[in-house]
């Protein structure tokens, strides 16, 4: 029996959960949101709760036997700690060593840790380069997870995102709700990846069984956020929203923060070593099967 632990069933995590399912896997996990958890236990995923503030109830129980981890938890807002090794790293470490259950460790980053790259082509050998206060926290607990593998000896595969998509939370969505909006910025693109795809790369890294990596997993073709709109706008039978100037358009600064930094992603990893086949290699086959299945 193979079982895996994921800290943080969320959104993408959901559906890594599926597909890991798919192939026989057990699988059991925390959320933050105690209205959630219904939901999930009916997904077959034995559920704790977990807040991050404080150790999950019963953590020797629950991660007994398990083989796999999934982090999928984004660190202490306030103090840029990691949650999970912060209440759980020394049940974890128990897991490990002779006779240990853990083989080995997938923690989900973001390829915000590069920071602006000007729009170049990069790739894992890039140097991070983090600039928000979020992709610094990011590089800190890469750090302090490859710190406990090197420590125990498991085996760390760190997974770099780009923007993800998938269903319920794609532009259709805001297409169809009259909230989408067209923000021009000269020369910023992004790459994106459907959610699906990361659930492909994460399984092959796990089935693989290869020495741990570093992984960017991203689509083939980076592209300025109009465009991805503009074809949604096509495919919906909707008129696209009219474009706005970023310099004079009215945002929060979050949502302003996204368009400093501009960078193109390489995915030559996810397909070299982990033999990944992305089902949607870009946000058009990626838009047209959402259109397709409802958004």
């Amino acid at each position: 029996m193979r079982k895996i632990f994921i800290f943080g069933v969320g959104y993408s995590a959901r559906v890594i959960a599926r597909a890991l399912q798919a192939q026989r896997y057990v699988v059991s996990g925390t959320t933050r949101d105690t209205a959630k958890m219904a939901e999930l236990e009916a997904g077959a995923i034995a559920i704790s709760h977990f807040s991050g503030n404080a150790p999950m109830e019963n953590a020797n129980a629950a991660l007994r036997g398990t083989g796999y981890l999934l982090v999928s938890v984004q660190p202490d807002t306030d103090t840029g700690d990691d949650a999970v090794l912060r209440h759980h790293g020394r049940d974890l470490a128990a897991l490990t060593g002779p006779g240990g259950s853990l083989r080995r460790i997938a923690y989900l980053s973001t390829t915000a840790v590069y920071g602006d790259q000007g729009g170049a082509w990069i790739d894992e050998t890039t140097a991070v380069a983090p600039r928000s206060a979020r992709a610094r926290q990011r590089c800190a607990a890469e750090q302090s997870w490859r710190d406990f593998a090197s420590e125990t000896g498991i085996e760390l595969d760190i997974y770099r995102l780009s923007g993800i998509y998938g269903p319920g939370r794609n532009p259709i969505v805001g297409l169809r709700s009259g909230k989408a909006r067209a923000i021009v910025k000269p020369g910023h693109v992004f790459n994106r990846i459907h959610v699906e795809d990361i659930a492909a790369c994460v399984a092959a890294g796990f089935a693989r069984g290869l020495p741990g990596a570093v992984y960017n997993v991203a689509d083939d073709e980076p592209a300025p956020p109009q465009d991805v709109m503009a074809h949604a706008a096509t495919l919906c039978g909707l008129p696209p929203p009219p474009l706005e100037d970023f310099a004079t358009a009215d945002m929060t600064p979050m949502a302003r923060s996204f368009y400093s930094e501009t960078k193109r992603i390489r995915n030559t990893m996810i397909k070299s070593r982990l033999g990944v086949q992305l089902r949607y290699p870009t946000y058009r086959q990626g838009l047209a099967a959402l259109v397709k299945a409802g958004p």
